[in-house]
């Protein structure tokens, strides 16, 4: 008789358990699911707005605000009407450094990540949206909201990418986070279409210039606002075990500061950052000067600029897809050191591109396209493993000032190389050091090593 029932009993009590497995594991895909949708919420805004569209119009309306010299003066600091976009950006930059290590320490320490989060999106978002009021000499106004939207995108990165390692186990973790970053692409060349439409066509549709730059600049706003709602419905807050000798969170450079000692107790992590500082700030500087190289040395229309932009980021999709399912075969490493060594092919073949030829420069964008999406997904699943539990978003705050915040000395190599040479072409030459010695540098890093000292486990490929 009691044989019989712990015969009967065994088969439910494994159904109970293969059921509560499958639930988590619906829950886990359905968090999965929402979380792609932030990457496409808030993507419109780099490509339509940063990309394209706020820089050459905030120009404008400071130097429609300028004196007789050509300067404005916020604050009484006179600055050349020309410069402001630039220095409003590197503001933002500061403020970002100063906020995200805050905002990412006090998310681990509360685990209240959805609510900051949500605030995060909905101040850029509105900043954002605010942009259509940007009219006449309301250079002041442009600024402000530039440094509000970009600081709050910085932060919100943070906090999304923080959520990496809890919704996705080690060995998804590649794929995961390569299919937010073809959402992300997809969202942006999407609108970016229909905005340029609106933008060529704008007197067909009886609106001057400005307008229709302005409503491109709120609907990057609206679009990221609308759609921030659904990775909020669908992630959840995980309970945090607090620790009572935990330090107090700090505030901008302390937290900063506390962040980076406590990144020494892990130097393998360490060393995939530095990596990553290094080669990702080579990307970004042939992501914002690969137009002055098109327009300046291959003298290219703006139109076909434009369309580069658009290849880049419909390819960006089809990369991260792709360079996904190439690091769950050889590992998510490997696959970004072959992404590099494409990045430096890339590069030498920019280098021979002939002038007034725009077929060229769109295989030069495609190339890039392929390469873009999935070396940027993969750096961000592969350094979520070497990250100690329960530390995420403060760890992915110095992750997203090494991608934000520290990407200025690609941009001054490409400057002083123009400058010593005359030419474009050895410029962007130049860039080459950056992924050969992010290469060699994350060539050196043992990352199964690394991610056992994290006390993660590790994944059958890395």
């Amino acid at each position: 008789m009691s044989a019989r029932t712990t015969d009967e009993a065994e088969p439910g009590a494994a159904g109970s358990t293969r059921d509560a497995e499958a639930d988590g594991a619906a829950a886990r895909r359905r968090e999965q699911h929402g979380w792609y949708f932030y990457d496409f919420a808030c993507s419109v805004y780099s490509t339509s707005v940063l990309t394209v569209f706020i820089g050459p119009y905030l120009t404008s309306v400071a130097k429609n605000a300028a004196d007789a010299e050509g300067f404005v003066h916020p604050l009484g600091i006179p600055v050349r009407a020309g410069s402001f976009f630039a220095y409003s950006v590197s503001l933002s930059v500061l403020v970002a450094v100063l906020v995200m290590p805050l905002v990412g320490a006090l998310a681990d320490r509360t685990g209240r990540k959805k609510p900051l989060l949500a605030a995060a999106a909905y101040t850029g978002a509105t900043a954002a949206a605010g942009m259509f009021l940007l009219g006449g000499d309301r250079y002041l106004l442009g600024g402000l909201l530039l440094v509000v939207a970009n600081a709050s995108l910085a932060v919100s990165m943070v906090l999304y990418n923080s959520y990496l390692p809890q919704i996705a186990g080690p060995d998804e973790r590649d794929t995961v986070s390569s299919r937010g970053w073809a959402f992300g692409y997809a969202s942006g060349a999407l609108v970016l279409v229909l905005n340029l439409v609106l933008y060529q066509g704008h007197e067909s549709f009886g609106l001057t210039e400005g307008m229709a730059v302005r409503i491109c600049l709120a609907s990057a706003g609206l679009w990221w606002g609308a759609f921030a709602i659904i990775p909020l419905r669908r992630l959840r807050d995980r309970r945090v075990v607090r620790d009572p000798a935990a330090p107090a969170v700090g505030t901008g450079w302390k937290q900063l500061a506390a962040t980076l000692k406590d990144m020494r107790r892990h130097p393998l992590t360490l060393s995939f950052l530095l990596a990553y500082l290094v080669y990702n700030d080579g990307v970004q500087t042939v992501i914002s000067q690969a137009s002055v190289y098109g327009s300046e040395e291959l003298e290219l229309e703006q139109s076909t600029l434009i369309v580069a932009v658009l290849l880049v980021q419909v390819l960006a999709v089809a990369g991260a897809l792709g360079m996904g399912r190439l690091a769950r075969v050889y590992g998510a490493k490997r696959t970004i050191l072959g992404s590099l060594a494409a990045w430096t092919l890339t590069l030498a073949a920019g280098y021979f591109l002939p002038a007034r030829t725009p077929v060229w420069f769109f295989a030069l964008a495609a190339m890039i396209g392929l390469v873009l999406g999935g070396s940027q997904a993969l750096s961000r699943s592969l350094f979520s493993h070497l990250v100690p539990a329960g530390k995420e978003a403060e760890y992915f705050s110095a992750y997203e000032i090494s991608d934000r915040g520290v990407a200025w000395v690609g941009p001054l190599v490409f400057g002083l190389t123009y400058q010593l040479t005359g030419s474009y072409r050895d410029a962007i030459i130049s860039l080459v050091a950056f992924f050969a010695v992010g290469f060699v540098l994350l060539a050196r890093v043992p990352v199964r090593r690394a991610v056992e000292a994290a006390g993660n486990p590790v994944p059958a490929r890395i």
